[in-house]
């Protein structure tokens, strides 16, 4: 079948950073100087090259394009219809414009930036208003096509939907009350008319927009905006075949209204959204003159496929569809590039895995099997039952775990009165009003990652290590005290990864070497595999907060991430519920806690920065989320005494949406992001964080180092939520990425700032 009439196996989207983070080196590079605009254009047109052809030569009938970035997809699409806000419209440079756009820069500061939808990727919110000139802007995806095309490569077309970005856009700054994005969502479809004109001249022969957003709930007036917007897109004479997207979820209402409208193709995401499957039947109006893709393969998580399951979930729609391809559930950014590079994974956890390269070689099986009969694959589908009967042996259980969880009770899950331990606490520890902090991390140097790497390969032994790492503790410490900062933090430089650290420390996981994923932009992570049941066999932390209170008159923060972020930020076995696994994690953190505290850290802070990243896309399933999400944080802190104050970090969230659930973790402080939207979140908490709250006043993602009277601005806003017998100053987030002038610089502005508010508030 030729590409014109279908689309045959494909993928909705691949990795981009390159298979040995080439673009965030290479980027990196050209922010700091060393490197110009052509050589950073040079190792982005290679890493387009290779996925191209690599996936043409993998067996995919289709290839998608349009999904490489320098820094995010959303953010490339605002600059695709013309939606700059009027602080960057004096940066012609477009590339220049997109990096001031997602980090900022002297006047102008970035875009908001939060996840993308229940993920760990971040992307850049759109700021739109009236006065915004919709209009075709950066030429980014008819050149990547054309590019594509002179390398023998025919692409599909990659880009966010129009209803989807208005839906993710925001109100742009002055806007009028009363507007919503979604009002200018005429003028916008009619920039994407005349995109869909120019990519048919250009030779695209299908284009595909996503519509995530419909994988939440939506209410009828959005969904029959999607419904106006797709019949005036598919009325266009000139066009691209359309193929509409959406994943994370099931469409439900708008499922019928898509199938109703002229467009080509539907994507729809069979692993999160199976319950699509019930509403296709023969009857739905235009859907059997549509092309499904059936997204049966995982995009999203690194468990091979159980691929006789995905098999029959794909037939089912065969009858009822125009026509039936195999395709993934959804992008495959989100998962590492290739399980071939690791070589230090047990052979049994390697049996349940497949990273993208793998996914799409189960993508190019399943549509010969659905096409050709599974007798055309037969070795292929007998090998992956063979691996599946393997890992259904594995020994994944921990019978003493199970049995300490069995025996828990009500009382193991909650502490003492707030208001009780909010006055013990005040008189053991002896804080100023508006005390300082930060959220742990300090910047890491290229010494610091060289000699964690010389230890982990065994060029340099333990106790050389240990002994670097604590130079580096003390300098921290005693940097901190000249700063002036009124809690201390011991800086985490034996620590590479919030998450992959503690991974490494608890059995049940298994890490990766060069499993690397996209953060947002430059950043990537490299999430752990939580393989079996999880146990904390020795101290993990003790060690290094002990030896850094040790140094300093100073209380200094015992520093643990959260079993909700733990979960969020690894790949997560698929065998069980999650609400189990997240109290396993929690119990293991209990015993780390109970170990600090003991270890005599009066302030512990335990971050839970993916609280709202897994909040389920429909407000149904959200109650049993925050119920084990709410049990396992207090389950990790509910030992400790009413005097050893527990905070907790969140960041990068709607936090309307978690209120409560905020509440419910019952910390004595909450740190949150507030700098980027500068403090409109605090609006969202209202009166539910009863206790001490920190709003970052900073940016962390941002090279601008703000100045006193900025940041005794911010911490006036936050005064307008809170009273300063509540109030903390702090950054926005941990500070390992950025460099050390400028966070000098910027921490010592935040303390004078905090010391200007400090004797406001004590002195009437």
């Amino acid at each position: 079948m030729s590409s014109t009439s279908s689309i045959g196996t494909t993928v909705l989207g691949y990795p981009r950073i390159g298979p040995g983070r080439e673009l965030k080196r290479a980027t990196e590079s050209y922010w700091a100087g060393r490197t110009d605009a052509s050589a950073l254009h040079d190792v982005a047109a290679g890493l387009r090259r290779e996925t191209w052809t690599g996936l043409r030569d993998a067996g995919l009938d289709q290839v998608p394009g349009n999904t490489f970035s320098f820094y995010d997809h959303v953010l490339d699409t605002a600059l695709a219809v013309g939606a700059v806000p009027e602080r960057f419209a004096g940066v012609t440079d477009p590339l220049e414009r997109l990096f001031a756009m997602a980090r900022g820069r002297t006047g102008a500061p970035a875009c908001e930036m939060t996840k993308w939808f229940d993920t760990n990727y971040h992307y850049l919110v759109p700021e739109v208003g009236p006065g915004t000139r919709l209009a075709p802007g950066s030429r980014k995806a008819l050149e990547e096509l054309r590019e594509a095309l002179r390398g023998g490569v025919t692409t599909r077309p990659v880009l966010v939907g129009p209803v989807t970005f208005l839906l993710l856009s925001k109100p742009a700054e002055g806007a009028p009350e009363g507007f919503r994005p979604l009002d200018l969502l005429a003028p916008l479809v009619e920039v994407y008319r005349d995109l869909l004109v120019e990519l048919a001249d250009a030779g695209a022969e299908w284009v595909q927009l996503d519509e995530p957003a419909f994988s939440a709930d939506r209410t009828p007036e959005e969904v029959a905006a999607l419904r106006r917007a797709y019949d005036r897109l598919a009325s266009a004479t000139r066009r691209p075949k359309i193929l509409v997207a959406s994943y994370f979820g099931e469409l439900g209402p708008a499922l019928p209204v898509l199938a109703a409208t002229a467009v080509e193709g539907l994507a729809l995401d069979l692993v999160a959204g199976g319950a699509d499957l019930d509403a296709l039947d023969p009857t739905v109006p235009g859907l059997d003159r549509k092309v499904v893709l059936a997204g049966v393969v995982d995009g999203r998580n690194v468990w091979r496929t159980d691929l006789d399951r995905a098999l029959a979930t794909a037939g089912r729609l065969v009858g009822v569809a125009g026509r039936v391809e195999v395709s993934t559930s959804c992008s495959l950014l989100h998962v590492p590039y290739d399980l071939a590079a690791e070589t230090g994974l047990p052979a049994d956890v390697v049996d349940m895995l497949a990273f993208a390269r793998q996914k799409v070689d189960e993508v190019v099986v399943l549509g010969r099997a659905l096409h050709e009969g599974p007798d055309a694959v037969a070795a292929e589908l007998a090998a992956a039952r063979a691996t599946r009967d393997r890992v259904a042996v594995t020994a994944r259980r921990d019978e003493k775990v199970r049995s300490r969880l069995d025996a828990l009770g009500p009382d193991h899950y909650r502490r003492g009165p707030g208001e009780r331990r909010a006055t013990v606490q005040r008189d053991a520890l002896g804080l100023p009003v508006v005390p300082t902090t930060t959220i742990g991390s300090f910047p890491q140097t290229g010494q610091i990652r060289r000699d964690r790497a010389a230890h982990r390969s065994g060029a340099i032994d333990t106790g050389t290590y240990t002994e670097r790492m604590r130079q580096e503790i003390v300098r921290v410490v005693r940097l901190q005290e000249t700063i002036g900062l009124d809690v201390l933090v011991h800086g985490e430089p034996e620590r590479n990864d919030m998450v992959q650290y503690f991974a490494e420390n608890l059995d049940g996981f298994a890490t990766t070497e060069h499993g690397w994923v996209q953060s947002y932009g430059s950043r990537c992570v490299r999430p752990p595999i939580l393989h079996s049941d999880v146990s904390r066999p020795r101290p993990i932390t003790v060690e290094w907060a002990e030896f850094a209170q040790s140094l300093s008159d100073t209380l200094v923060k015992g520093m643990l991430t959260g079993p909700v972020t733990i979960l969020a930020w690894s790949f997560v076995r698929d065998d069980q519920p999650l609400g189990d696994t997240a109290r396993q994690v929690g119990l293991a953190l209990r015993d780390e806690v109970g170990d600090l505290e003991a270890a005599g850290i009066r302030i512990i802070q335990v971050d839970e920065p993916a609280l709202r990243e897994l909040l389920p896309l429909h407000e149904r399933d959200r109650p049993a989320y925050l119920d084990w999400a709410v049990d396992a944080f207090r389950l990790a802190v509910g030992a400790v005494a009413d005097a050893t104050q527990i905070h907790t970090h969140l960041c990068y969230s709607e936090f309307g949406e978690v209120v409560g659930a905020i509440d419910g973790l019952d910390a004595d402080v909450t740190t949150v992001e507030a700098a980027r939207s500068r403090m409109e979140v605090l609006a969202d908490l209202g009166p539910g964080v009863p206790r001490g709250l920190g709003p970052g006043v900073y940016d962390v993602h941002s090279p601008e180092v703000p100045g006193t009277d900025e940041l005794a601005d911010q911490l006036g806003a936050a005064l307008r939520h809170i009273g300063p017998d509540r109030l903390w100053a702090n950054p926005d987030c941990g500070l390992k990425t950025r460099g050390e002038a400028e966070t000098v610089a910027a921490l010592t502005n935040l303390v004078a700032a905090a010391r200007r508010v400090r004797d406001r508030a004590t002195t009437g």
